[in-house]
């Protein structure tokens, strides 16, 4: 059974017809056009939604991998419509079975965290000396998707992982055509972030605002995950006053500013969510608009702009057949993402 979509295509806005060939996407109907089965008849069209920042696979810290709980929350983001994740890191390399599998969406994953000593949950990542870190960061590269996850920083009073350090690891992993996310929260974790030359900077609650002309210059993409902060806001007012409680607030009440100051100097900003529940991007994409970003761009950072960034092109003839259709334009009101009227993943109806 061949199929055929009809529909206003973001972000060119402009009305095309598509016949979906196995897992691909042909703007030429070929000599079976008459048979193919129209599934969109109008309405707007999405080349799925993308979240770049999501760790599916376990459903609360220091609980571990389990393939079901991956499948599980895999499905849950293929049917908000989440048609491309990235992991940056996990407690476990992603299994091969994920990409054979045609009912779940595209991953891109970055191997196992790395956390060197006090950087993280202990034996949550793959935790590892300092001195072991540049072979790791190779490792868990060419293990996964070309990415590799490095906790730059932890606790908000402790010092990052060493720029120099930071900076060969980065390095080696270019150097074997790979790319380096890092996660970092503290001013000094997303400066040597910036200065080692992430290819991601991960949250970056505490980011000095003077880097992001850096950030743009050299291409580092910023992911501010700025739902899974947003959700814990309320509690952390609640606690009492701290240095950590007022370090925390701090950071979340700037992020707003720097994603808006970030896109605005031409960083890339992606829509990541970062914790549990899955398929929550809709959400990510409201809390950039919040933070002053167009609507236009704030939903280009969880669908074509981010699969651009991943490697992937939009709805374009001999694209991937993943696809996403919505009755009102998303732009305009992107409370639409939450409601897709169909969603066509790798050439198949699954929604």
């Amino acid at each position: 059974m061949s199929f055929k979509v009809r529909g206003i295509v973001l972000p060119e806005r402009e009305e095309r017809t598509f016949w979906i060939d196995g897992d691909r996407l042909r703007t030429d109907p070929g000599p079976d056009a008459g048979a193919a089965e129209t599934v969109v008849d109008g309405g707007w069209l999405l080349p799925g939604l993308v979240d770049v920042h999501t760790h599916p696979g376990t459903e609360a810290v220091a609980v571990p991998f389990d393939d079901e709980v991956l499948r599980k929350q895999l499905l849950e983001h293929r049917d908000a419509g989440v048609l491309l994740i990235r992991t940056p890191g996990s407690a476990a390399r992603i299994p091969g079975w994920v990409d054979e599998d045609a009912t779940l969406p595209r991953v891109r994953s970055a191997g196992q965290w790395l956390a060197t000593p006090g950087r993280f949950f202990p034996g949550y990542g793959r935790d590892i000396t300092e001195a072991e870190l540049v072979q790791a960061a190779v490792e868990e590269s060419a293990a996964s998707s070309g990415w590799c996850k490095i906790i730059g920083d932890w606790g908000f009073e402790d010092p990052p992982v060493p720029i120099y350090l930071l900076k060969a690891a980065i390095d080696a992993v270019h150097a074997n055509g790979g790319k380096v996310a890092v996660h970092c929260q503290t001013a000094d974790g997303s400066r040597n972030a910036v200065l080692a030359g992430a290819d991601s900077l991960e949250h970056g609650m505490h980011l000095d605002p003077g880097l992001i002309d850096q950030m743009a210059r050299q291409g580092t993409a910023f992911v501010p995950t700025m739902s899974v902060f947003a959700a814990h806001e309320k509690a952390a007012r609640e606690r009492e006053p701290s240095p950590r409680r007022d370090w925390w607030l701090t950071g979340w009440e700037a992020l707003p500013a720097n994603v808006r100051a970030a896109h605005e100097a031409g960083v890339t900003v992606l829509a990541g969510t970062d914790s549990w529940p899955c398929g929550t991007v809709a959400t990510e994409v409201g809390q950039l608009i919040s933070a002053g970003l167009p609507a236009e761009d704030a939903v280009a950072a969880a669908s074509w702009r981010a699969r651009e960034w991943l490697g992937l092109p939009a709805l374009t003839d001999g694209a991937p057949a993943d696809l996403v259709a919505y009755a009102d334009d998303p732009t305009l009101d992107p409370a639409v993402l939450a409601h897709p009227t169909r969603i066509i993943l790798k050439g198949r109806i699954v929604a």
